[in-house]
């Protein structure tokens, strides 16, 4: 469509609120690059009859306290020919496969290939904790009975125990120039490369690293 010389006049004399909103989705995009899932971005709306100074270089930026995550502003700067600053809002959503709970699940069991399934989400909508890839949770165990369709969460499984409470275990005492082994009796269950207090034989508590074979590693 032609411009009239007016239209045109006012073109060049205002900024045009379709770049800025341009400038806002190419910096989204570029800053969310590295982000796992797909990145939709959405609600990117500005009124048209808001007039400002054309601006020789757009400049996106995140306010303080901001982040690039569900609704959420994004500031534009301009400081030549003159100084102002907009505020854009936008939705961010990012959209990923997720594992979450094939069939109902038993305490203590671990998981298996079965176990699971992938559904897809918006991650700006689900709790921190969740898991992308099934191979994270394979093996895993269970802190309680989980009901079909449930969003697994890190703080609902807990990693295999290799102590068991009671268990007689070895102790590995390392240090610069020697290597000591004894005796003792796990205080407490641990998982591997988790700390486990350990009642040597003349009564002493020990604290060292769970690992497999019912060694505890320590460190004087």
């Amino acid at each position: 469509m032609l411009l009239s010389a007016s239209e045109h006049n006012q073109s060049a004399k205002f900024q045009q609120m379709a770049e800025v909103l341009e400038s806002v989705e190419d910096y989204v995009r570029h800053e969310t690059r590295g982000l796992q899932g797909e990145v939709i971005i959405s609600g990117s709306k500005m009124d048209d009859r808001i007039t400002l100074p054309k601006c020789l270089e757009l400049e996106p930026f995140i306010p303080a306290g901001g982040r690039l995550w569900g609704n959420t502003s994004i500031g534009v700067r301009c400081h030549s020919p003159k100084t102002w600053t907009i505020y854009v809002r936008i939705n961010i959503q990012v959209m990923a496969d997720v594992v979450h709970v094939a069939r109902p699940l038993t305490r203590d069991q671990p998981l298996t290939a079965e176990d699971i399934t992938l559904q897809r989400v918006n991650l700006t909508q689900v709790p921190d904790g969740i898991f992308t890839d099934p191979f994270q949770v394979i093996g895993k165990i269970p802190v309680t009975n989980l009901p079909s369709g449930q969003l697994l969460r890190e703080n609902s499984l807990r990693l295999p125990y290799v102590i068991l409470s009671g268990q007689k275990v070895t102790l590995h005492i390392k240090g610069r120039g020697f290597s000591v082994s004894s005796e003792g009796n796990a205080l407490a269950n641990a998982a591997e490369g988790q700390v486990v207090q350990v009642r040597n034989q003349s009564g002493r508590i020990i604290s060292g690293i769970a690992r497999h074979d019912g060694i505890v590693d320590v460190r004087p």
